[in-house]
């Protein structure tokens, strides 16, 4: 291990919340009033079992917030549930939370709480959930949840950011252009994973060089899953 990461905190949670556009901020005060120090707001856009409306034959795909909230270990549960009962999760339709580890955390400038409480980090079931993490070219974010939706996912939540790589070095007037992406946060349990992955590398193409990357991340816990998952 490198010196820097030596310098690294451990022991921390990444909770992850998506909500209808305009409650996030309720879902964050909540986390701080539960005992997070802050969060992250982000914009997107969400399909899921619950969303089919139409207009002209073209589906309207209700925007999204996503609050990214970094916590201890022994603080996870208490945030959880603090955003769960602030946004309604236990609700169809009102959002979803999951629960990520996190190996290392850098950038947090005061010391890690000592838990009071005297237990030890939280424990949680044995996950049942993996995230599927797909960036891809603006404009094949629709293609990609199509693709997960056929192979067994319920939906996904498109996130849009902008990235640089080895296969993108164009410019214009010498200034780099830095193309558009699109995120794509698919939520599948476990036992579908591989082949949700699978069906998103091969008609993605994303072997191709240029055309996107996914990655699976872990899930510890999940909060507004309002259905049998069976």
């Amino acid at each position: 291990m490198t010196n820097l990461l030596a310098q690294c905190l451990v022991g921390y949670k990444l909770l992850v919340t998506i909500v209808p556009k305009g409650a996030a901020t309720r879902a964050r005060v909540a986390s701080l009033r539960a005992g997070a120090e802050g969060g992250t707001i982000l914009l997107g856009r969400g399909t899921g079992m619950h969303e089919f409306k139409k207009i002209f034959g073209h589906s309207l795909d209700p925007e999204r917030e996503l609050v990214l909230t970094l916590v201890p270990a022994e603080s996870a549960a208490p945030v959880l549930e603090s955003l769960v009962a602030a946004a309604t999760l236990h609700k169809p339709g009102r959002g979803i939370a999951f629960v990520i580890d996190v190996p290392w955390v850098a950038g947090v400038v005061h010391c890690k709480p000592e838990n009071t409480k005297g237990g030890g980090p939280v424990q949680y079931e044995e996950p049942r959930f993996i995230l599927i993490v797909t960036i891809v070219n603006k404009g094949f974010a629709d293609r990609i949840v199509d693709i997960s939706k056929a192979a067994g996912a319920e939906g996904g939540t498109i996130v849009y950011g902008r990235g640089t790589g080895i296969h993108e070095q164009a410019k214009f007037f010498g200034i780099p252009i830095e193309p558009e992406k699109e995120m794509v946060l698919t939520l599948v349990l476990r036992e579908k994973g591989e082949r949700v992955l699978e069906a998103i590398l091969e008609k993605g193409e994303l072997c191709k060089p240029g055309r996107g990357i996914a990655f699976i991340l872990d899930v510890e816990k999940t909060a507004g899953i309002n259905h049998p998952v069976c």
